[in-house]
Order: structure tokens, then C-alpha cells, then sequence
């Protein structure tokens, strides 16, 4: 079995600077992967003539295929074109199809007053040698170069235009191209205990993993994801592998096993609550709506969420959620007895099924000696039973929150498993 690597170059100093985030290079590694290309390498360069060459010759030794995005527009700053031209020792020639099409983007969709500039309609110039991938989503089209059995793939920075090359164009000219391997991933999730205390815990089944398995460890806000990745020419022999590999992991986390599929806790909650037909709504304090927020991701939120109390101050815990005054004046906003109130509050208001609430301190200010920065109470709960736990987190204030919600959110799991229909 022979890999097929890949390397993308994400080209602009915008990347560099951190004022545009690079999406394309995870987006198309992933489409990559499923296709059986492995992205050996991911790198960023700028504006530079010097560092693309460079980073061409550099990638061009390691991987079969380089893939490259931006640096195609009308502006000075574009200089990936006439660097490819010259790079591949070809010239620039206008392609009749692409001139025809940016054209009609123009006139017909853009309906611009006043005729074509001159650096719009020069995107129609490629070089020679050559393939023109049609870029039907925008002006610039994306170039394809073989050198010396190397591919070469220059597409468009703008993500919209980017995927729809790959898809149409790239992926199935690649399959073409390589005889590729297949690879298999199966992700478990777990929750609530760190990386290196699961990987102490299956040491002996991790050293008796057969060769072309890897398993790699995905920490995240108290949760660790494992892939088992599969690479091989027998796609029925390689998911019995990762089947049997799985079975005997389970028993060694089921503590703290929360899935078998690669998807986040609110996921997990949206699947759970849509598999029983029931609905959970959230009282939120220390996390502003991020809960809410995280419910609503996805589509079909609509199903299984009914919405949420932000109730930031004290006053809308009374008055809202029916937060008794006495409760907040002796226990405190940030108390049991405050976050089991606020549940029963959603449950008599919103009428879910199961509620969720979130009081905490997550700073830079705010806290105190008996309840320091970090410290939260989470409760979840039915119309039968209310549970309610103190958590103390000691990070900034945005990743106290996402340790918060994904904490509660865990909770809520939990207490949904827990409960029969």
C-alpha cells in the first residue's frame, strides 16, 4: 500500500497577521482525507514572491500533490498567477471560456454601470500549460499543473469559489489521477478526565495496535476525543479492524465514555433529546446564552429546544424565572439554591421536558474569598428531580464559559440517560 500525500499552501498576509482565520486548509484536508489523500503538511506564507517559490520547491519534494489557495484576484497584491506562470515556464493567454464568463457575471449578475475594468477582465489570462479548471462561482479560475509526476492545483482564497473547484473539479481528478488507499477513522468521545490520565489508562491496548492503525488524542474544554485511524487497500478488512480495535477500548473508558461518533455534546443532547421526542430549555447566568447558542448550531434545533432566560441579573431571576428574593439574599445569585430555583422556573415557564441552569463567577473580576473566580453551579433537571453541582474552573473568562457549557451540557446528558420515558 503506497500513501498519496498532499500539502496545501494557503497563501496571504492577511492569514499571516491573524485578520482573516484560514478555513479552506481544514475544510479541504477533511475532503481530502475522504478521498484517501493524506495532508502530510499544511503551511501559510505571504504576499512574498520569494516564500511561494520557496514553499513550491520545498513541498514539491515531500508531497505528490500540492494544493494552493489565494492570491488569484484582479489586485497588485495577487501574485500567485504570473508566479505559476513562471514557475512552470509557461506564459499567459487569455481562455476564451472564462473571458465569456466574466462577462456575463458582470452584465448579467453583477449588473455593473459602466464598462468592465481592465484588471477584471485580465483574470481570463492563464498560462498555457496549463489545465483551466472553470470556476463557475466567481471570476478567477483555478490552474492544475503536472511537473515531473507532481500535481500542482492553484485555486481561489474565497471559500465559496474554493469548495465548489474542489468538489467539481479537483477530487475527481485526483481519484483519477492516484490509485488511492482508503482511510477509515472511528472517533469515541469522552468527558471529565484529562488526555494523559486515558492514555495511562490504555497503555497495553494502545502498544498492541496492529501497524497500520494510529490512534491520535483531540483535547477540548474537558473533552478527549479518540481516533483510531485506518489506512489500506481492503475497506472490509480495515472496519472489522477498527471494529474489533473499538470493542475492546470501550470497556477500558466507559466511565467516561459519552459517544461512539465524532460529534459534539450538543449534538449528543440534540440526538438524545430527538430520538425521545422531548425538549429542554436553559436558564442561563454566567453563560450570557452560550448554551442556547451551542443548542442552536445546528438545524432541527427547532425540534428539541424551546429557548432560554438569559438572566444576567438578579432582578430577572425573580422575576422571570420565580427565584425566590430570600434565596438570593442568603445563599447568593451563585448558589444550589439559587440554580435548582432557576430550573424549576424554566420547567413552569417554558414547559420543557428538562431544563438546565448555569450561576458562576467567570471573571477577570467579581470573585471572593468563599466563592473565588471560576467557581459555578450547574443544575439540571424534570419535574421529578432536580440535580445541582459546584464546579471551580481557573481559566479567562471566555474559556471558564465554554468550560461551563459543555460542563452542563454533560450534566444534562447524563441526567437525560439517567431518566426513563
Amino acid at each position: 500500500m503506497q500513501t498519496v500525500n498532499a500539502c496545501i499552501i494557503t497563501i496571504g498576509d492577511e492569514l499571516l497577521i491573524g485578520q482573516t482565520i484560514d478555513t479552506n486548509s481544514a475544510w479541504m484536508a477533511e475532503e481530502l482525507n475522504k478521498i484517501g489523500v493524506w495532508v502530510k503538511r499544511k503551511i501559510t506564507v505571504g504576499d512574498v514572491w520569494d516564500d511561494i517559490w520557496s514553499a513550491l520547491d520545498e513541498e514539491a519534494g515531500k508531497s505528490e500533490i500540492v494544493l494552493i489557495t489565494g492570491g488569484l484576484g484582479p489586485t497588485a497584491d495577487d501574485i500567485t498567477k504570473p508566479l505559476l506562470c513562471k514557475y512552470f515556464g509557461g506564459k499567459l493567454v487569455v481562455n476564451e471560456q472564462v473571458l465569456t464568463h466574466i462577462k456575463y457575471l458582470f452584465e448579467k449578475i453583477f449588473q455593473r454601470s459602466g464598462p468592465i475594468l481592465e484588471r477584471n477582465l485580465k483574470q481570463a489570462e492563464v498560462p498555457d500549460n496549463c489545465t483551466v479548471l472553470f470556476n463557475e462561482r466567481g471570476t478567477a479560475p483555478g490552474m492544475l499543473f503536472n511537473k515531473e509526476g507532481k500535481i500542482f492545483v492553484s485555486l481561489p482564497g474565497v471559500p465559496h469559489e474554493m469548495k465548489g473547484l474542489m468538489k467539481k473539479e479537483v477530487l475527481p481528478r485526483l481519484q483519477k489521477e492516484f490509485r488511492l488507499p482508503f482511510i477509515l477513522h472511528q472517533t469515541l468521545v469522552t468527558y471529565g478526565m484529562g488526555e494523559s490520565f486515558i492514555a495511562e489508562k490504555i497503555k497495553d491496548w494502545e502498544e498492541k495496535l496492529p501497524q497500520h492503525l494510529k490512534l491520535a488524542y483531540l483535547p477540548h474544554y474537558g473533552m478527549v476525543r479518540l481516533r483510531l485511524t485506518a489506512i489500506g487497500d481492503d475497506k472490509s478488512k480495515l472496519g472489522k479492524d477498527l471494529e474489533t480495535q473499538i470493542t475492546g477500548l470501550k470497556p477500558l473508558i466507559d466511565e467516561w465514555l459519552v459517544i461512539d461518533d465524532d460529534m459534539t455534546m450538543q449534538q449528543v443532547v440534540a440526538k438524545l433529546l430527538k430520538e425521545r421526542k422531548q425538549t429542554v430549555g436553559t436558564a442561563e447566568s454566567c453563560t450570557g446564552g452560550y448554551i442556547a447558542h451551542l443548542l442552536t448550531i445546528d438545524p432541527g434545533a427547532s425540534s428539541n429546544f424551546k429557548g432560554t432566560v438569559v438572566a444576567y441579573d438578579n432582578k430577572v431571576k425573580e422575576d422571570i424565572l420565580e427565584v425566590r428574593h430570600e434565596t438570593i439574599e442568603s445563599t447568593g445569585a451563585v448558589s444550589e439554591e439559587t440554580v435548582r430555583e432557576m430550573v424549576q422556573g424554566v420547567l413552569n415557564n417554558l414547559k420543557t421536558d428538562f431544563a438546565l441552569a448555569t450561576s458562576g463567577i467567570m471573571g477577570p473580576d467579581g470573585g471572593t474569598p468563599d466563592k473565588p473566580v471560576g467557581t459555578v453551579w450547574i443544575a439540571v433537571g424534570n419535574n421529578k428531580e432536580i440535580e445541582a453541582k459546584k464546579f471551580q474552573f481557573r481559566f479567562d473568562r471566555m474559556r471558564n464559559i465554554e468550560q461551563t457549557s459543555n460542563t452542563a451540557l454533560n450534566m444534562l446528558r447524563k441526567f437525560i440517560e439517567n431518566h426513563d420515558l
